[in-house]
């Protein structure tokens, strides 16, 4: 009833704001977002749960059949966020309910999950993300970078007068940021052509996750206004970077405020200083769980058939590709899947694309992490080197692998995951796993054009 009386209230204040509609918003096993919208009169019924969906008509959410009954779409009263573009409307991330009680197949109920079992244990799991992506315009059938003059030179990368050129889009891009106080402190002209990153400052994990989700909704908007399309595809061109989203990941004490993972604040651990490292105990204990599960893991945090064709050491690039493609760590390392970084206490992974459903890819890592920190895992030793360069895997050491090739191969790891079937929940696997085969079959099995010409008469 507290909860009902708050929803009143929120719907006079935004009706005062000039709000004239809201969304009930939440995301599907792939990460994209679905809706139903109402008028702002409405929102304390759709707090009760009005707004019913038929969820067994999407792809990967279960209850697949015209005989089960709907589920409902009730928002998180906190998540509330007016288009900063378009104030007549108010987004709402929400969990989707059956029966009256948290649908386990959803993926923002998951992530709940997750945090409340860090809670248990008097800890928040925060989360920063970087979030890259393309903005493009059409030039008849062709797709070009937003900026109407060519770069010249071997990568665009922090390019001042390619920066200045996309100024119209990314200056309403960020002052929106801004005004909805996520705490932007840069952005740049990444290494693609026309490529884009903006980062701004981390927070708990759930709310990273409705951000981001938030977030790739108002980028698609902005760029539409300017004529452009936005595209979150990991790896849209060969020749070029491909778009990735890094978690960079820290526990916090909710009792001392402390980040577990600052030597600032905490001492440098046993295990840590036998490795040469300024890091706690607690970091490589999360470290070790994270590339214990990392096969599992890298399904979530690189969910596309398209996203390991980024997780590549060069390829078709004239230079190398800066994403990872070994399961491994290292101090400062570029090369690692999992990084930690010089200038600020977390673990950097650095695999995830912005491709992700961040829901999912931020709930496995904090199950993985915690289950090293329970089981106050070893990682080995670091890995400094430029592991681009490194021929024979095996010799690395013996938490070091290569990253799955491809989606198949990393379905299949979540398939056979115990350890994930226990945290995410068995059915959900299940459904997870079947929709990337899915994906996976309607890719491999489709003959390209430049396959043909290349294969047709070659034998």
């Amino acid at each position: 009833m507290i909860e009902m009386e708050q929803a009143k209230e929120l719907q006079k204040k935004l009706a005062s704001e000039g709000v004239e509609y809201c969304y009930a918003s939440y995301v599907d096993v792939h990460g994209v977002s679905k809706a139903k919208c109402v008028p702002v009169s409405h929102l304390a019924q759709m707090m009760g749960g009005s707004e019913l969906f038929t969820v067994g008509a999407l792809e990967g959410m279960g209850l697949v059949g015209p005989h089960f009954d709907e589920c409902a779409a009730v928002p998180d009263l906190a998540s509330a966020t007016i288009l900063p573009w378009d104030k007549r409307y108010c987004w709402f991330a929400s969990d989707m309910y059956f029966h009256g009680e948290p649908y386990a197949n959803c993926s923002r109920v998951i992530l709940k999950r997750a945090a409340e079992k860090a809670a248990a244990r008097k800890l928040v799991f925060n989360l920063g993300i970087e979030p890259e992506f393309y903005v493009l315009r059409r030039d008849g059938d062709r797709l070009l970078p937003f900026q109407d003059e060519v770069f010249q030179g071997s990568t665009p990368a922090y390019d001042l007068h390619q920066t200045a050129l996309a100024g119209p889009f990314l200056e309403e891009l960020t002052h929106y940021v801004e005004e909805l106080g996520w705490g932007l402190y840069s952005f740049d002209q990444e290494g693609g052509h026309g490529q884009f990153e903006i980062d701004f400052g981390y927070a708990d994990v759930l709310t990273t996750a409705d951000r981001l989700t938030f977030f790739r909704f108002m980028v698609k908007c902005i760029a539409r206004k300017h004529g452009a399309v936005a595209s979150f595809m990991p790896k849209p061109f060969s020749n070029d970077f491909r778009s990735g989203a890094h978690h960079n990941m820290s526990l916090m004490d909710m009792e001392t405020k402390e980040n577990l993972f600052d030597t600032s604040a905490r001492p440098a651990g046993e295990l840590a200083k036998s490795y040469g490292l300024d890091a706690t105990d607690e970091t490589l204990h999360f470290v070790a769980g994270l590339l214990d599960h990392a096969q599992a893991l890298c399904v979530f945090t690189c969910p596309s058939y398209n996203s390991y064709k980024g997780l590549i050491a060069q390829g078709d690039m004239p230079d190398m590709s800066w994403a990872p493609v070994l399961q491994a760590y290292g101090r400062n390392n570029r090369s690692a899947m999992l990084r930690l970084p010089m200038n600020r206490p977390c673990i950097e992974n650095r695999a995830p694309d912005m491709s992700a459903n961040f829901y999912l890819s931020s709930a496995l890592s904090l199950h993985a992490g915690l289950d090293g920190l329970d089981r106050k895992g070893d990682p080995g030793l670091p890995l400094n080197d430029n592991l681009y360069l490194a021929r024979d895997i095996r010799s690395q050491g013996r938490n070091v692998h290569r990253l799955p090739r491809t989606l198949l191969e990393a379905s299949d790891a979540l398939d056979e995951s115990s350890f994930a079937r226990d945290v995410l929940g068995a059915e959900f696997v299940d459904i997870f796993v079947a929709q990337k085969r899915k994906e996976w079959d309607a890719q491999f099995y489709t003959v390209t054009t430049s396959e043909r010409d290349r294969f047709l008469t070659a034998v």
